[in-house]
């Protein structure tokens, strides 16, 4: 069974997007089937990954992107992945394995004039056709907007986990308390679908640092996220198994090179970010195998083995 992420912060720019696509491309590119779902009517993973002119013709169109699969008829998520999403200019493959989901700006559509021709939420008839494909994946990670309305709970409603980039800042912390009381505001309002077998209602079980600044004192932002994180999981808002990663991200020009290029910080060469991912991946990788930590697990232990 794919393990099923979504990738969700209440503030906007602390590196959501980077960090998906490029743990998402780790991951393929040790021999896991990944597909990213671009949630997001910014289209930001959607246009580093298929470059702009592959986008802009799929978005000039207005078909083949996310919303097409809420017009009755139209389109099913199976038709409009991008298989090997990440190619050379002649086609071909860089990461295979890693496929996409793309979106449009068309997709602001579904938060402002859509109406469900079943009366069901969206995010139902998102949940049903994911179901037919999420068997030919390992995982699926959903890069969704800084919000809980209609496109990110598609992936809430999902997803097993979820993950909350953040940035040593103050405002980072406060994104992250309101994400974990939108999130239980949202399970209890789709807690009747659930009763039936539909969705698994993630709750939150990582905080990662992302984008952290060389020479940067991290210590008190890290403490003050390990407080509120120990105090969702006592309790019980948050997952028993919520952590803050070991492992941050550092802030990398590469990382914005990455984006002009359409390509994932993998493809560039000899880039120590490219590290972090990994071992971001990795620590991904053993979660589900760790015991829950304790509420008392101290700020120490949780930085031991963070870069600096």
């Amino acid at each position: 069974m794919a393990r099923k992420i979504a990738f969700i912060n209440y503030k906007g720019g602390v590196g959501k997007t980077s960090c998906l696509v490029n743990i998402g491309a780790v991951l393929a590119q040790q021999g896991k089937r990944v597909l990213l779902v671009d949630l997001d009517a910014q289209s930001n993973s959607s246009i580093w990954l298929m470059r702009v002119d592959r986008w802009t013709e799929l978005h000039t169109k207005g078909k083949g992107s996310l919303f097409s699969i809420f017009v009755p008829g139209e389109s099913t998520l199976g038709d409009i992945r991008v298989r090997d999403v990440v190619t050379e200019r002649d086609g071909r493959a860089l990461v295979p394995g890693l496929d996409l989901i793309p979106t449009g700006f068309n997709l602001i559509d579904l938060e402002q004039e859509y109406a469900p021709p079943d009366k069901e939420p969206p995010y139902l008839r998102f949940w049903k056709q994911l179901k037919e494909i999420e068997a030919d994946y390992d995982y699926i990670l959903f890069d969704c907007p800084p919000n809980v309305l209609r496109a990110s709970q598609c992936g809430l409603f999902c997803a097993n986990e979820v993950i909350v980039p953040a940035n040593p800042d103050a405002l980072s912390l406060i994104g992250f308390t309101l994400i974990t009381g939108k999130l239980l505001q949202f399970n209890e309002r789709s807690v009747t679908y659930r009763a039936t077998g539909m969705g698994p209602q993630a709750l939150i079980n990582g905080v990662l640092f992302n984008s952290v600044k060389t020479a940067t004192d991290i210590e008190v932002p890290k403490m003050r996220m390990q407080f509120r994180v120990n105090q969702f999981r006592n309790q019980k808002k948050i997952s028993s198994r919520a952590r803050i990663f070991h492992s941050m991200i550092r802030d990398a020009i590469v990382v914005r090179r990455a984006v002009t290029l359409g390509l994932p910080v993998l493809s560039m060469e000899n880039e120590g970010v490219i590290e972090d991912y990994r071992s971001v991946a990795s620590e991904l990788e053993e979660m589900n195998s760790q015991p829950a930590p304790s509420p008392l697990h101290s700020f120490h232990q949780q930085t031991a083995t963070a870069h600096e």
